[in-house]
């Protein structure tokens, strides 16, 4: 929250006044810090550089993918992680070379690969034999040889939440150690592929280091057995998942965190060492403003209810995840309630928080929901025909509209 300050009782992002953005705007929007995001690259490039690792901070797209944002790390130098035809598009119109983009995701179609291919992507990241031999027979059509690193599936617990753990087996990412062997053994004799390294990634929102490091060592050794089959690797892709701060959690050590990295790279000291971050980069540097409505005591429970809903901000009804939320005007004395906030939506998972503790306030008063830059507008929805909100990004004493808020009219526009 460095990027978000009470000035004169009024909360500023960076020292642009958010009252006066939502005077301009609207509510509700999206708000963020382009320090913030700059601070959060930096802070890992540092870390990583420190231990002498060369190294490439692919930034994952899925986390937030407005072009403006994008665009603020391909000036810093950073690749993309990307999942999608569309988000190979997108990164590619924020500014990131495309020999910085590895591809993953289960279930890449034929015309997705076709556009990689033609784009002249880093690498794929391959998640089963069915894809690999898909890539080979397209590449190899086109007379093409397509880069890959092969996903593996270290089968370890990141301990976060079901939904957005991945390195187990009982999930549908990556392949079992035992399968991934002879994967590579049969990679080398296809046409169409040539092999450049490997891939693991355990989950998001990692708020403990050890589980990473459970996963290192069983890395290290399988490592260790493809160099002695001969398989010389240039990238190691370690995934992305580092946790960040929403109310209660812990976070993780960056310099122990690179210490481990570079313990998985030693075994192939001339590779490059790719990190995959998204929530780390955004997530604190972004804040959903919206007001209240209507405030509604039943008799049992007090309802801010708000302008935002689930389909702005779904982090809470998907995963139960908990942001701080604070109010924008300080009330002196005005007294703490226990509330609900809720959204306009007609479901009774639509909240935004339960059972919070927040300063009294009154209707048209303006609440922050903090932490909210990853994963947000990136998973808004039309659901309720809902237009989506303005996206807005603040530069020290200045601020621009990156993604205006939708009409009406936006909603109908792609129909027939």
């Amino acid at each position: 929250m460095e990027s978000f300050n009470y000035i004169a009782g009024t909360l500023h992002c960076e020292n642009t006044d958010i009252k006066a953005i939502i005077e301009k705007v609207g509510s509700p929007l999206y708000l963020y810090s382009k320090s913030s995001f700059e601070a959060h690259y930096n802070r890992l490039d540092n870390v990583l550089s420190k231990e002498k690792i060369r190294h490439l901070i692919a930034y994952a797209v899925k986390a937030n993918s407005n072009l403006s944002i994008i665009n603020i790390f391909a000036k810093l130098g950073a690749g993309a992680d990307v999942v999608s035809g569309g988000e190979i598009y997108k990164a590619l119109a924020g500014g990131i070379k495309p020999s910085k983009m590895v591809y993953a995701g289960v279930g890449k179609t034929a015309e997705e690969i076709k556009y990689a291919l033609k784009s002249g992507i880093g690498q794929f990241n391959v998640e089963s034999r069915s894809e690999l031999k898909k890539i080979n027979n397209i590449a190899a059509s086109q007379g093409m040889t397509a880069s890959i690193a092969i996903r593996v599936n270290p089968n370890v617990d990141p301990k976060t939440h079901p939904y957005i753990s991945t390195g187990m087996k009982k999930y549908k990412f990556g392949i079992p150690l035992e399968q991934a062997f002879e994967l590579y053994k049969d990679a080398e004799s296809m046409k169409g592929i040539r092999i450049k390294g490997i891939h693991f990634h355990i989950g998001s929102q990692l708020t403990d280091l050890s589980v990473f490091n459970d996963a290192a060592k069983i890395i290290v050794e399988f490592l260790k057995k493809l160099k002695l089959s001969g398989i010389m690797l240039e990238t190691i892709d370690i995934g992305g998942g580092i946790g960040i701060k929403y109310l209660n959690d812990e976070v993780i050590n960056l310099d122990s965190y690179a210490e481990i990295a570079k313990r998985i790279v030693s075994v192939y000291p001339e590779a490059l060492l790719i990190c995959e971050p998204g929530r780390f980069m955004v997530g604190e540097g972004g804040a959903l403003v919206t007001k209240i409505l209507y405030i509604k005591d039943n008799g049992e429970k007090l309802f801010y209810i708000v302008d935002a809903a689930m389909t702005d901000l779904i982090r809470p009804t998907l995963y139960h995840a908990e942001h701080k939320i604070i109010p924008v005007t300080l009330k002196n004395g005005s007294g703490k309630v226990t509330v609900d906030v809720v959204g306009p939506v007609c479901e009774s998972g639509d909240f935004l928080a339960k059972n919070i503790s927040i300063d009294r306030m009154a209707e048209g008063n303006l609440i922050a929901v903090m932490s909210a830059g990853a994963y947000g507008f990136s998973m808004s929805s039309h659901y309720n025909a809902r237009p989506n909100i303005a996206e807005v990004l603040v530069d020290k004493d200045q601020f621009s509209v990156i993604r205006r808020p939708e009409t009406y009219k936006d909603l109908i526009k792609a129909e027939v």
